[in-house]
């Protein structure tokens, strides 16, 4: 996918290029050792390197500050550096081809999500996977797929063009197609839908225009439009994560039960607060880097 610079200074188009450079040097290298050492190296040098570097630990901090005002100054040491450490495994297995594609293919998988998927499937119904920054998100997608179940999945693109270059291919080897979000990705995406197609979406980010519901206590702007669009075309609405296990390499896909049809925002909210159930359960697994909170 050809980068988009029309918006950036000369300054910024190098800041962009250095950065790419430094991190696609980072990705070659540790892709030199071998898979079971180089995941948790990846998250090692995130978190005790990039992340303070970078301000990560203070986001997680101020996040959890804001969501879990109630836990012990200890576990939010603890946090400040395993979410980090999630995200730097999942950022460096993204780009370990097979190896990661034949792991997250071997996961189990529970939860009557994966039930009424199968149903759908042979009803011709379209499906709408929801999902959001937690564990490896991409383990589910590779997963499902393995077992024949052919997606689309709803991307956002990255400020740095020069990264999301490489990292849109680097997620397309996963499965295909991919829907930039964007009004052209956007009509893509209900095509394939129309066509009784199934499409994953991670629907924890902060939508500018968003609804305000609730995440955590918090006001939350969240997009209601998978919901609609499952309203509108009659899809199955099925929330699914996969849970990175103890050993930090391995995951278990759970599929929650497809969310009952009512309306937008009802439905967009049982999202929310599965998700928040789930994350209460794995505090260092969802991804407290991100500002889903914003004023």
């Amino acid at each position: 996918m050809p980068a988009d610079f029309s918006d950036l200074s000369r300054l910024d188009r190098a800041k962009y290029f250095a950065a790419n450079l430094f991190l696609r040097g980072l990705i070659g290298l540790i892709g030199l050792i071998p898979y079971h050492r180089r995941i948790p190296a990846m998250g090692w040098l995130v978190s005790r390197v990039m992340a303070p570097l970078a301000g990560f630990d203070r986001r997680v901090r101020d996040n959890l500050q804001l969501a879990r005002p109630d836990l012990a100054d200890a576990e939010v040491r603890r946090l400040c550096k395993a979410v980090p450490d999630n995200a730097g495994r999942t950022l460096i297995e993204l780009y370990a081809g097979r190896d990661f594609i034949d792991r997250a293919r071997a996961a189990p998988v529970s939860g009557p999500g994966l039930s009424a998927l199968e149903r759908a499937r042979e009803e011709g119904r379209p499906v709408i996977l929801m999902t959001g920054h937690f564990g490896n998100y991409d383990a589910a997608r590779a997963n499902l797929i393995g077992r024949g179940h052919k997606m689309g999945a709803l991307y956002r693109r990255m400020a740095n063009p020069y990264f999301n270059e490489h990292y849109v291919r680097t997620i397309s080897s996963i499965g295909t197609p991919m829907f930039e979000q964007g009004r052209r990705g956007m009509v893509e995406m209900v095509r394939h839908l129309k066509a009784g197609g199934i499409i994953a979406i991670v629907g924890d980010l902060h939508v500018q225009d968003g609804t305000v519901l609730n995440f955590f206590g918090q006001p939350a702007n969240t997009s209601t439009v998978p919901a609609e669009l499952a309203l509108r075309h009659d899809a199955a609405l099925i929330p699914v994560y996969a849970i990175r296990q103890p050993n930090g390499l391995d995951f278990a896909i759970v599929m929650h039960a497809p969310i009952e049809h009512s309306d937008a925002v009802t439905m967009t909210q049982a999202i929310n607060d599965g998700l928040e159930e789930l994350v209460r359960a794995h505090m260092d697994q969802w991804f407290w880097i991100h500002r889903r909170w914003k004023g």
